[in-house]
C-alpha cells in the first residue's frame, strides 16, 4: 500500500475509513509486482491498481466487503483455460492479494497511519503485515524505521516482533518488498505465518549534468519515472529555475566538484549531457568510480572516442570505462530533445530491469524480466 501512500495518508489524516488490497505474491506474467495496491474508502472512491485492469472490479468488491465486516482476507486470482471468462488474469499470470480493512477502531490503524505518513514524506520505512496464519493475527502490522526502531506489533509472542523487525530492516536496507515465512514464536516454533514486508524508500536520484534543451526534456521524463532530479551546470546563466521548473534541485557548480560532495547510492543515475571535454573528463573520472546504477554521456561517436582517449590518459581503467553508456541512450532514431530524453530513459529502464532493448514483436524474450515468482524467505533456512 505504500506505493499509494500520498493519497492514503490524506485519507488517514481526514479520519476516513478504507480497505486496501495489496499484491502479496505473483507468478507468470502478472502485470504488477508485490506491494502494488488498490484502496477503496467508505464512499466507494478508489485509488491505485493491483492488476492493470484484469481483476480490479472483483478486488474493488472485496475491499467494500472488508470495510463492512472488518475481516482481512487473502485471495488468489489466475487465468483458467477451462473458464476463460471467469475473473482472472488474461495474461496467464497468478496474483495473491491481501485485503485489509483500515477502520477507525482497527488495531493496525495507528501503525498503518504512521507508515503512510512516513512514506508520503519520502522517508524510508518498512511495513510488515500478517498475510496468513491464525485468524486473530491477520492484518496486524508492525512498522520498522531505518534505525531499526519498531512501532506496533502482532501481539502474539515478543520474539515474533523482534524477528520480523530484524528481517524487515534488512529488506528496507535493500529497498525490497517481499514475504517471510516464520513460526508464530519468531522461529520455526509455533503455527506457521506468512508476513508481507513492504519497503518504501526515498525516490532514486537522477543527476543531469549540462543545462541544455535536452536536459529540460530529460528532467520531465525523469520526474515522470519517479526520480528526484537534480540539474547541475557551472554556468549560472543556463542553470536557472525558469529553464528547469520541474527539477527538484538546481546546482550551479563545476560538475565534478558537486559529484564529489553529493550523496549517491546504488539506484542513482548520472546523465552527462555537456559533451564538452573540460566538463566531461573530470566529471566522468569521478562518476565511473562511484557505486551508482548508471552513467551515460552524450556525444557523437567521434566525441566518444576522443573522450575515451582522454579518460585513459587520466588513469581511468578499461574496467571502469566499460560502465560508461556512450553515446547515451537506445537507438530509437531520436532527433528532438523529447525523443532523445525518451531514448535515455529507455536505456535506464532496460539497465535496471535487465531488458535487451530489442522490439518485443517476434522476440522470445520475457516481457517482464523480473517477473519470476518470488518465493517467501523462510526464517532459519539456509539461503
Amino acid at each position: 500500500m505504500l506505493d499509494i501512500a500520498e493519497e492514503l495518508n490524506r485519507w488517514a489524516e481526514q479520519g476516513r475509513e478504507f480497505a486496501v488490497a495489496t499484491v502479496v505474491a505473483v507468478g507468470g506474467s502478472a502485470p504488477r509486482r508485490p506491494g502494488a495496491a488498490l484502496a477503496v474508502d467508505a464512499d466507494g472512491t478508489a485509488v491505485g491498481s493491483v492488476s492493470g485492469g484484469c481483476v480490479e472490479g472483483a478486488v474493488y468488491e472485496l475491499c467494500r466487503q472488508a470495510l463492512q465486516d472488518g475481516q482481512t482476507v487473502l485471495e488468489r486470482f489466475g487465468y483458467s483455460d477451462e473458464d476463460a471468462f471467469a475473473v482472472g488474469l488474461t495474461c496467464g499470470g497468478v496474483i495473491d492479494i491481501l485485503v485489509t480493512p483500515v477502520r477507525a477502531d482497527g488495531p493496525a490503524r495507528p501503525v498503518v497511519a504512521s507508515a503512510l505518513a512516513a512514506a508520503a514524506r519520502g522517508e524510508a520505512a518498512a511495513l510488515a503485515r500478517i498475510v496468513s496464519g491464525p485468524a486473530q493475527l491477520r492484518g496486524r502490522a508492525l512498522l520498522v524505521r531505518p534505525d531499526g526502531s519498531p512501532e506496533g506489533g502482532f501481539g502474539a509472542h515478543p520474539e515474533l516482533d523482534r524477528t520480523v523487525a530484524a528481517e524487515a530492516g534488512a529488506l528496507l536496507d535493500a529497498g525490497r518488498t517481499g514475504t517471510l515465512e516464520i513460526g508464530e514464536q519468531g522461529s520455526r516454533c509455533g503455527a506457521p505465518l506468512t508476513v508481507l514486508v513492504e519497503s518504501s524508500v526515498p525516490a532514486p536520484r537522477m543527476i543531469v549534468f549540462g543545462a541544455i534543451d535536452f536536459a529540460s526534456a530529460l528532467v520531465r521524463v525523469g520526474k515522470f519515472l519517479g526520480h528526484h532530479v537534480t540539474v547541475c551546470d557551472a554556468r549560472p546563466v543556463f542553470a536557472t529555475r525558469d529553464r528547469f521548473p520541474e527539477a527538484d534541485e538546481i546546482v550551479v557548480e563545476w560538475p565534478h566538484t558537486y559529484l564529489e560532495r553529493t550523496e549517491v547510492d546504488g539506484r542513482t543515475v548520472l546523465c552527462v549531457l555537456t559533451h564538452d571535454a573540460k566538463f566531461d573528463v573530470p566529471l566522468l573520472e569521478v562518476a565511473l568510480r562511484l557505486p551508482v546504477a548508471y552513467v551515460g554521456a552524450m556525444g557523437s561517436r567521434r566525441t566518444h572516442l576522443d573522450r575515451l582517449a582522454r579518460l585513459r590518459e587520466a588513469g581511468v581503467t578499461d574496467l571502469e570505462l566499460a560502465r560508461l553508456r556512450s553515446p547515451i541512450g537506445l537507438d530509437l532514431g531520436a532527433r528532438t530533445p523529447e525523443e532523445t530524453a525518451l531514448s535515455i530513459a529507455a536505456e535506464i529502464v532496460a539497465n535496471r530491469r535487465g531488458g535487451s532493448g530489442v522490439p518485443l514483436t517476434g522476440a522470445r524474450t520475457p516481457i517482464h524480466h523480473d517477473a519470476a515468482p518470488e518465493g517467501a524467505r523462510r526464517i532459519g533456512s539456509v539461503a
